[in-house]
């Protein structure tokens, strides 16, 4: 679980790293500029790392399965080596699948305004200012999304499932507390990045303001990767006890 973790903080490090920089330039000068590179390559990395970042919220998804539905055979499946792999195969694919739209988005045809409406270079801003024929594009959104977004969330929902269906079949209330503990932060994790992610992209554009779309952007894009740290560190017992302590004695100071 601190494997993937890991991984997971170093997306969110990438992703802010991306999208901030250049959002708070925006804010703090009432807009700005960027050149045509730089759009497509913020929208490349945007798309990837968030990607990965689906892929790993659901090997996860599958790591707590284990732990709690299978937990005699779970040193023998979760082994470093196999995680290992899961991570390289995340990462090869988030940054690899990306590239199929982007360089299709770069090779359109943009006229007429060139005001992104928006707070980064996002697909759909992107594509209202292009004057070429988007349908390929919106063609290969679908089909990659489809393994991108749906077929994750599936195997999220299984794996959730399974484990309320196993937890409730404990017949301790101390024992289904510690077995829900143990995936309580990721699926707070899990709901807000996915319920940001199907509002913007899932849900008709038509009954989403662009007020509306811009905070929701922020929330997966800013909020979570800075939520993420604080709700893995809390529920860690260790982390919790350093935090209580550095606090107790800047108030006894």
């Amino acid at each position: 679980m601190y494997f993937f973790i890991s991984q997971l903080s170093i997306s969110d490090i990438l992703l802010t790293t991306d999208i901030v920089p250049n959002l708070l330039h925006i804010l703090l000068n009432n807009g700005g500029s960027i050149s045509f590179i730089d759009c497509i390559t913020q929208f490349y990395f945007f798309g990837s790392v968030e990607t990965l970042e689906c892929l790993l919220l659901t090997v996860m998804s599958y790591d707590r399965y284990m732990a709690i539905c299978n937990p005699l055979h779970y040193t023998s499946i979760m082994t470093t080596q196999f995680c290992v792999k899961i991570g390289i195969i995340c990462w090869f694919y988030g940054f690899s699948i990306n590239a199929i739209y982007t360089i299709t988005t770069a090779n359109l045809t943009f006229c007429g305004p060139n005001i992104i409406n928006h707070l980064f270079c996002d697909i759909l801003p992107l594509l209202e200012l292009s004057c070429s024929d988007i349908s390929i594009v919106h063609l290969e959104m679908y089909f990659i999304g489809f393994p991108n977004v749906f077929i994750p969330t599936t195997i999220i929902v299984l794996s959730y499932t399974c484990i309320v269906l196993a937890v409730l079949r404990i017949s301790s209330s101390t024992g289904r507390r510690k077995a829900f503990s143990t995936c309580s932060s990721h699926l707070i994790v899990v709901s807000i990045f996915y319920w940001t992610l199907f509002s913007v992209y899932v849900v008709p554009t038509k009954g989403l303001t662009l007020s509306m779309s811009k905070i929701l952007s922020l929330l997966y894009t800013v909020f979570t990767p800075f939520i993420n740290p604080i709700i893995y560190s809390l529920r860690n017992n260790e982390i919790r006890k350093a935090v209580e302590e550095t606090l107790h004695k800047f108030m006894v100071w």
